[in-house]
């Protein structure tokens, strides 16, 4: 029997879906079938009698009325203080209603952006048509759509842009806010989605011409919901910001820092040293300083700017621009350690030994000047002997130590033993224009792996420095991979010749020998990515349950706080643990750490999430010219409805569909990862050399669709349409039948 829901319940699901409360959805949301059904309309009845629902019958209604309750969207107050709400549920073709929102001293406070299930009567009024009355409030998340809008003689539709989704939206002509056709628009549900027919949509604002080169990340910041504009109060106060003296701080400005990023950095927030130990106790060994811009001196907490950054999480990065955590009188002025102008920072002097082991450390709140702004390559150069003429007069006081210091400090990680995964990094190179000129992948120089080391000291420092302090922070977290995740991993490696041990506790040189086992085969890369895949994701959190991927019991972010609102806590913490003034970690930061944590892990999924897109749409975009060319690739991933290929030439990703893989049925092994042919036999699996022909490249989806000619070489098999459900196929379900057979056995022996 079925358990009813009670109901508490239901009026919990009926509060956070309101377009979903007939008794089919309830039953639905539920699980309740059958007989149960009548014990679930005595509940729903009981709960109309007692005035918690009101039903709605199902007759036929003016369309140019409002619903007696409806779902309504609550506005910012206007000048007179009233407060109007949008009702969500307009179906009429004429111009929305108004509705005025009259609030009892009982209701709770409400905001812009609120949506309600209010109580709505009809009144005569210049002003207004309805008023409304508060049942409830039911969230802020209005369901919300991007796509392209096509105009027809009465209103028009609205086809999606995600790859995923394939269902269009229906426009009123009163809602199309004047769109024209072709334009790529922002929609939000109108009125309750229905089993019938295709859901309604009210245009909220028109964004232009989606096949514009600077459409594809304003589609993705518009997509995840990344907010793109600071409020004006936020800016005020980064522009009323003034730079930060020398008062209460250590003068670093003698000490030669430089700054190492990539030729098109936008800003610079961290700089390094480092020279010869002279302390006699410590033969060989090295001193390295870090030092990053102190944001937490301009960014304090409960301000326009801090909740500003906190709201954000993290810049996002797109080829063709940057959406800042920070307003760029600060990440691209105060905060950025440009050459030769005293910056503000939070600065650490590490000791290291010979073995590049860090056996000390010491922070300060100080003053730097930056000795240069130097690039990857031109550093590299010059070490490799070809120095420029800004690098030339640095060679040997400032970038052989700094290389030296490095060495050292590479026998440690070695020793250390952290995941050493070889993933080339895709650059897409955009013209004037901004259209796609160029993909290519990214260099990797000494010079990259010497500041990524020096920063992964100077945050595991931080970490140390503040567990001693005894002062809460967040750490950066990465935990184990999952037993699952390992037998997948497991399962690849031995498809490929390699093996992973198996009944140990995993260590990062278990990994690390499987790596090194492929590094130099045609599975290199296969093994890389699937090592990455068994990963989980990083995120933050006030415990300390250790970095599995880098090896290390304690970490956190300290190195970037322009981008990462983290490493603004950890500064701040860091400010209230040594005293170094009133602008540090508040008692509202300590009260919402895990909050905040949970928040700031979200948005940097979102970001990961929006650059991937854009990456995909340019990628596309680039392809489109080249559709009916054939491509070699790799297979990526196994799906019941396709194959995956990751293309050699750009590593973009395409997607060939089961039904072009010939005429025969495809049984797909979730635990294998494999596709079968139900006549040939003909196993597909994760790593196997493809040749694929492009047939279709959809730039505002980022969609690649692919043809698959050869298969390791071989064209392929096509089997017979007579041929579904007969051969292996048959096989396949006796055997599945048997071992179903068993599973049921042995688990009534365990009972």
């Amino acid at each position: 029997m079925t358990q009813i829901p009670s109901k508490s319940e239901i009026l919990a699901w009926i509060a956070d879906n309101p377009t979903q409360t007939s008794k089919r959805d309830i039953a639905k949301a539920f699980g309740v079938k059958g007989a149960d059904r009548i014990d679930l309309k005595r509940v729903l009845k009981e709960l109309e009698a007692e005035g918690h629902l009101e039903k709605r019958r199902k007759t036929y209604r003016d369309p140019d009325k409002l619903p007696p309750v409806s779902v309504l969207q609550v506005q910012a107050p206007n000048d007179q203080g009233d407060i109007f709400v949008r009702p969500l549920e307009w179906q009429g073709e004429g111009p929305e209603p108004r509705v005025l929102f009259v609030a009892r001293q009982s209701d709770p406070a409400l905001g812009t952006g609120d949506r309600i299930l209010g109580r709505l009567t009809e009144v005569r009024d210049e002003t207004h048509q309805y008023e409304a009355r508060l049942i409830r409030k039911i969230g802020v998340n209005p369901v919300r759509i991007l796509g392209v809008f096509r105009k027809h003689t009465e209103g028009g539709r609205i086809k999606p842009i995600d790859k995923g989704a394939d269902k269009e939206w229906q426009v009123a002509e009163g809602a199309t806010l004047a769109a024209k056709d072709g334009e790529l628009v922002e929609a939000e549900l109108a009125g309750p989605k229905t089993r019938l027919g295709l859901p309604r949509a009210r245009i909220v604002e028109r964004l232009g011409d989606p096949s514009a080169p600077k459409a594809v990340s304003l589609i993705a910041i518009h997509q995840h919901g990344i907010p793109d504009a600071f409020p004006d109060a936020v800016i005020a106060e980064a522009d009323r910001a003034k730079p930060a003296g020398l008062s209460g701080r250590e003068d670093l400005r003698p000490v030669p820092l430089i700054t190492i990023d990539p030729a098109d950095a936008r800003d610079h927030d961290d700089a390094c040293y480092a020279e010869p130990d002279d302390d006699p106790k410590n033969a060989g060994g090295h001193i390295v300083w870090v030092a990053i811009a102190d944001v937490a001196h301009y960014v304090t907490p409960g301000s326009a700017l801090d909740r500003e950054a906190r709201k954000r999480g993290n810049s996002t990065y797109f080829p063709d621009r940057v959406v800042p955590m920070l307003p760029d009188r600060l990440s691209g002025d105060l905060c950025s350690l440009h050459e030769g102008v005293p910056r503000a920072c939070i600065a650490v002097r590490m000791q290291l030994n010979a073995a590049g082991e860090k056996i000390g450390h010491r922070f300060v709140r100080g003053l730097m000047q930056s000795a240069a702004s130097l690039n990857y390559e031109e550093v590299q150069a010059a070490i490799d002997g070809a120095p420029n003429e800004k690098c030339g007069p640095l060679l040997d006081d400032v970038l052989k130590p700094l290389y030296a210091a490095y060495a050292a400090a590479r026998k440690a990680r070695a020793a250390r033993q952290p995941l050493d995964l070889d993933l080339p990094e895709r650059k897409i190179v955009l013209s004037d224009d901004g259209t796609v000129a160029a993909v290519s992948f990214r260099d990797r120089f000494d010079a990259h792996r010497l500041i990524e080391e020096f920063m992964i000291l100077a945050n595991v420092a931080a970490a140390e420095e503040l567990t001693k302090l005894r002062r809460p922070l967040l750490f950066r977290v990465h935990e184990e991979p999952s037993p699952e995740k390992l037998d997948a991993l497991r399962e690849v490696a031995q498809a490929s010749g390699f093996t992973l041990a198996k009944g140990q506790v995993l260590k990062t040189a278990h990994l690390n020998n499987l790596l090194d086992a492929a590094l130099g085969t045609e599975f290199s890369e296969l093994i890389n990515i699937s090592t990455l895949r068994s990963m989980t994701q990083a995120y933050y959190a006030p415990e300390n349950f250790g970095h599995f991927g880098l090896a290390l019991r304690s970490y956190a972010h300290f190195t970037s706080p322009i981008r990462r609102y983290a490493d603004l806590i950890v500064h701040r913490a860091l400010i209230t643990g040594h005293g170094w003034g009133k602008d540090g970690l508040s008692p509202a930061d300590i009260d919402m750490l895990e909050e905040t944590a949970t928040h700031i892990s979200e948005t940097e999924r979102r970001s990961m999430a929006a650059e991937r897109d854009t990456t995909d749409r340019y990628l596309a975009s680039y392809l489109s010219e080249r559709v009916g060319n054939e491509f070699t690739g790799r297979i990526a991933g196994i799906a019941k409805f396709g194959v995956f290929v990751k293309l050699d030439e750009t590593g973009a990703d395409g997607l060939v569909p089961i039904r072009e893989l010939g005429n025969e049925y495809f049984h797909h092994d979730r635990d294998a990862n494999t596709l079968m042919g139900s006549d040939t036999g003909l196993i597909i699996g994760m790593g196997q050399r493809v040749t694929v022909r492009l047939t279709e490249a959809v730039p505002v989806t980022g969609g690649l669709m692919l043809e698959l000619l050869t298969l390791d070489g071989k064209t392929l098999p096509r089997g017979s349409s007579r041929g579904r459900g007969t051969g292996p196929r048959r096989r396949m379900t006796k055997a599945k039948t048997k071992a179903a057979k068993v599973k049921r056995k042995v688990a009534r022996k365990r009972r």
